[in-house]
């Protein structure tokens, strides 16, 4: 795939896509939000757990 063909492909995407409206992108806020804070939970209680049994885990 050559540079041109890139950029065509790149335009009829564009041409595409829209903006989403603000209720769209608070849903999507919520969601990723969510996600991170849950990744964040269990690496956190992963941590908490080695660090209480350190003799299982160490």
């Amino acid at each position: 795939m050559g540079a041109r063909d890139f950029l065509r492909s790149m335009q009829s995407v564009f041409r595409l896509s829209k903006k989403s409206d603000r209720d769209e992108f608070m849903l999507y806020l919520k969601l990723v939000s969510l996600g991170v804070l849950i990744i964040g939970m269990i690496g956190f209680l992963i941590k908490f757990i080695s660090a209480a049994f350190p003799a299982i885990f160490g």
